[in-house]
């Protein structure tokens, strides 16, 4: 190969932010057409990297990829290259490309190459069921193909049909394209967690998500686990980033302090509930929590994903968690000084 990434697995450290894809209104309509809000795109990247991130990762499930047309899913991306060339050339940006098929990937792989984005968040086509031979040809197709932009494994068991297999964890530490694996929310810390390490090692992290990012640190290190990633950084970034400077500053006490205070602000988000439940809404639920939350405006759901099924009791919780979200946020500020920004 004669390109590989601007970055390694071992450059990934800190945390990972999932925004969505902000929608101009009217998004929700099936006639819809341009519905990507790119002032607000703009906005968005340039306060989470003034705030503090360490990267972003675009266009999973909550970015919507699965919904954006090619012509919206392109003018977002190129929107975002251009934000982060003006603000912080060299700042980590990764966007989805997952589609269902390898061709269609690899075409939209190499717009981003084309646009100097770091790397791809990329899961496996979904139609029918990959078992671990087929990932792994997948994984390496996609690598050599355009084998300059960085890829994290976007592992979710929900929409992707299953665990990645140990076998294709061996196959993934051979690919330098290779740089993180987006960990299952909720799997993280517990056997498949410590099975799989066991083979990845520290090619690249196994981010876990931030409410469990503390057991995992001290259970493995920074070196294995020093970075981790958060759709809830969309909702004001402060409170995990102050849990990423007490586990960098080894001030133990204010990270258990935090995690405790991040797992109460989620008690009552469906999440941490149900996951297959949440799976069924969870693009709407997180649309409607980051709205709630004021710090990014990302308006609609776009078809067929959209907020008017989901079930009232599960808004309701998602509302409450907010709520709690936004109190920590000022607890947080008050204990160590942090604050966020607001959208006016």
């Amino acid at each position: 190969m004669s390109k590989l990434p601007k970055v390694t697995g071992r450059d990934m450290r800190g945390v990972m932010a999932y925004p969505p894809t902000p929608a101009l209104p009217g998004a929700e309509r099936v006639d819809a057409t341009d519905t990507v809000d790119l002032a607000e795109t703009e906005r968005m990247v340039r306060t989470l990297i003034a705030d503090g991130v360490d990267a972003i990762a675009l266009n999973g499930t909550l970015g919507e990829c699965a919904t954006l047309t090619l012509d919206e899913w392109k003018s977002f991306a190129a929107c975002v290259a251009e934000t982060v060339k003006s603000v912080a050339p060299d700042f980590p940006v990764f966007i989805g490309t997952t589609t269902l098929n390898t061709r269609d990937t690899v075409s939209r792989m190499r717009y981003l190459a084309d646009l100097g984005i770091t790397g791809t968040l990329l899961g496996r086509p979904m139609w029918g069921f990959m078992v671990g031979p087929v990932m792994e040809r997948f994984y390496r197709d996609v690598a050599e193909a355009v084998p300059e932009l960085a890829i994290v494994v976007y592992d979710n068991t929900a929409a992707f049909g299953g665990v990645i297999p140990r076998s294709v964890y061996r196959t993934l530490v051979e690919l330098p394209q290779v740089v993180a694996v987006k960990y299952a929310g909720g799997a993280s810390v517990g056997f498949r967690y410590h099975n799989d390490m066991a083979h990845t090692g520290t090619h690249f992290p196994l981010m876990p998500i931030e409410t469990d990012w503390l057991p995992a640190w001290e259970m493995y290190g920074e070196d294995l686990v020093g970075m981790a990633w958060s759709s809830t950084t969309a909702c004001g970034p402060a409170p995990v980033l102050a849990l990423r400077d007490a586990l960098r500053g080894g001030r133990i006490d204010d990270a258990k302090w935090l995690t405790e205070r991040l797992r109460w602000a989620h008690e009552p988000f469906l999440v941490g509930q149900d996951f297959m439940e949440f799976s069924k809404y969870n693009v709407p639920l997180e649309k409607i929590r980051v709205n709630e939350a004021g710090y990014i405006h990302v308006g609609k759901c776009r078809p067929p994903y959209t907020e008017d099924l989901v079930p009232e009791q599960h808004v309701r919780g998602t509302l409450d968690h907010i709520a709690r979200y936004q109190q920590v946020v000022k607890e947080v500020a008050d204990r160590l000084g942090r604050t966020h920004t607001v959208k006016e």
